[in-house]
């Protein structure tokens, strides 16, 4: 397995980070490229016994918490984990450098914890959920909502094949290969395909039948125009894909070709009294670059948009201020991939048929 630098598996993740607001990194991912040394120096030390109080018993990190910052001083069991927002995974790479840099156990047996924690909230069918232990609502459901599912496959490759990893036990990196491969083979399988043709992808899959399903009451089932590119390079890094991966990457290219709105902007005005201070407009500009909503309508391929009622509607300025400007409807995902990345791959692959 070809060596990837973070930088790389980063860029990798395009179209994920650059999702709505929330989906930002941790403040343990601050850190990672720092020298050796520095993970031995006493701010090293003291940022990684920050992070090691943030540990939940189940071997996990929570989210929206600065687990960098400061010590923990609660009671680890009522930390949730999850994978959503770069928790877990980035605290687990930290603590990799400093296991390596430093050569404490304490770090690396963290890490083993962490890392089994992932392997074992993997579905049967090659799934992930947001967060582990699955409740009942849909955090049970395969998330690629906001990257998560992508971002644990990537971090499982990598230890699988880095070097920096060589302290996990050679029985531990086998079953992150083998999850990786789980993960690529239900990729495959919950592909949407309408009226006989593949498409793209929902933000999240039902965790037994592989359907698409909504999330938050504004999140509803549909093809996403957003997560459908952090599962693309999912299967675009697959060094020797086979056909149905080829077929599946080409779908949704194809897909997202199809559903591009050009001719259109979104503006923010200032205007005092709303919620963030600004109203967002979709407004019409014949040089604009195309444009790819979140969420589109499975059959119809129609943008769509819901408040926090949960009521589908088909403009964006149908639905209230508050979810209006609070959200990412409408962005250029796909342009990277589709501009560059995709047709890249497309002409390695081809030269291998």
């Amino acid at each position: 397995m070809p060596q990837r630098s973070i930088g790389l598996v980063l860029a990798l993740l395009v179209g994920l980070t650059a999702a709505p607001a929330a989906a930002q990194r941790t403040s343990a991912g601050k850190y990672f490229e720092k020298p050796p040394e520095w993970f031995a120096s006493e701010e090293g030390r003291q940022i990684a016994s920050n992070i090691l109080s943030h540990q939940t018993p189940l071997g996990g990190w929570p989210k929206n918490i600065d687990t960098a910052a400061k010590s923990f001083q609660g009671d680890p069991a009522t930390l949730t984990a999850t994978y959503d927002n770069s928790a877990t995974t980035d605290e687990l790479r930290f603590l990799a450098r400093a296991a390596a840099a430093t050569g404490n156990r304490a770090y690396a047996d963290a890490f083993i914890r962490g890392l089994t924690y992932i392997l074992d909230s993997q579905y049967p069918n090659g799934g992930w959920p947001q967060s582990s232990p699955p409740g009942h609502g849909y955090d049970r459901y395969i998330t690629f909502n906001d990257g998560a599912m992508i971002r644990v496959m990537f971090f499982l490759r990598e230890v699988a094949g880095e070097d920096r990893y060589g302290f996990v036990p050679p029985e531990l990196r086998q079953r992150c290969r083998e999850a990786w491969d789980r993960g690529i083979d239900v990729i495959l399988k919950s592909q949407i395909r309408v009226d006989g043709v593949l498409t793209a992808w929902c933000a999240q899959h039902d965790d037994v039948t592989l359907e698409p399903r909504p999330a938050r009451t504004f999140e509803l089932a549909s093809i996403s125009g957003c997560e459908t590119i952090g599962i693309m390079n999912a299967l675009m890094s697959v060094e020797n894909p086979s056909p149905e991966i080829i077929a599946a990457v080409d779908a949704a290219a194809a897909w997202l070709e199809k559903v591009k709105l050009p001719g259109i902007r979104v503006e923010d005005r200032p205007q005092e009294g709303t919620p963030r201070g600004y109203d967002r407009f979709v407004v019409e500009d014949p040089a604009a670059e195309p444009m790819w909503a979140r969420f589109y309508e499975i059959g119809t391929n129609r943008p769509i948009f819901a408040d926090r009622d949960g009521v589908k509607k088909y403009s964006l300025a149908e639905i209230g201020i508050e979810r209006r400007t609070g959200y990412q409807w409408l962005k250029y995902w796909p342009k990277n991939t589709l501009e560059k990345t995709y047709p890249a791959w497309k002409a390695r692959v081809s030269k291998k048929q």
